[in-house]
């Protein structure tokens, strides 16, 4: 298991904090999932990238979108596709997940193609809503056509905690999410209890924080 926790500052408008958890294709050293979390002015950049096949051409293609992703977080979802599609030409290509999170409208933009699925749990007071599954759409970053998919654009709200998940685990992890745990303890639970065995795996959990003025009401 290879798992981790960190805290990112975005910006004095909002605040990020994150963990995530993962294990390599057995009989490998190395994974082809990756994420970012990646400030940006205004904003946040969430992905998580996952290179077809395993070893270590795929972690050559991980390594090349997440470079991408993190020079160029600023741009919209779809033009991130873009241009990781036009960047991977050539290599195995990746399924991948991308939010971009705005702190000027408590909003974020949502794209994924491929089997990186993502969940997002309200923070909302009283019996909490079931988790919101995040629309994802067919076709390989950096093969074939890109699907000329449209971004979903959903309201978030500090407290608010989005996992993303990559094909290495179970879909049906969402019933394993206590919202209000440790971020780490989410990841790491959620790799030991829905761990296929048959493929790389990660997860990432995100949680919305406070903004320095919420925290003083």
């Amino acid at each position: 298991m290879d798992s981790h926790a960190l805290r990112l500052d975005g910006s004095a408008e909002g605040t990020l904090e994150w963990a995530t958890a993962g294990r390599a294709h057995p009989g490998q050293s190395v994974s082809g999932d990756m994420h970012v979390v990646k400030a940006f002015h205004g904003g946040a950049l969430v992905a998580v990238v996952d290179a077809l096949g395993h070893g270590t051409e795929a972690e050559a293609t991980a390594r090349l979108a997440v470079a991408t992703l993190e020079q160029y977080a600023h741009e919209s979802p779809p033009d991130l596709a873009a241009r990781c599609h036009r960047i991977l030409v050539g290599s195995r290509g990746a399924a991948m997940s991308l939010a971009s999170i705005s702190w000027m409208d408590n909003t974020m933009t949502w794209l994924a193609i491929g089997d990186v699925e993502g969940r997002v749990f309200s923070s909302s007071g009283g019996r909490a809503p079931p988790p919101r599954a995040l629309m994802t759409h067919g076709g390989i970053v950096g093969a074939g056509t890109l699907p000329g998919a449209r971004p979903t654009v959903v309201p978030i709200a500090a407290g608010d905690v989005l996992v993303l998940a990559t094909d290495g685990i179970r879909g049906d992890f969402a019933g394993g999410v206590r919202p209000s745990a440790p971020l780490q303890q989410i990841a790491d639970e959620l790799l030991a209890g829905f761990l296929k065995g048959t493929d790389d795996a990660l997860v990432l959990v995100v949680r919305i924080r406070p903004t320095p003025e919420e925290r003083t009401l």
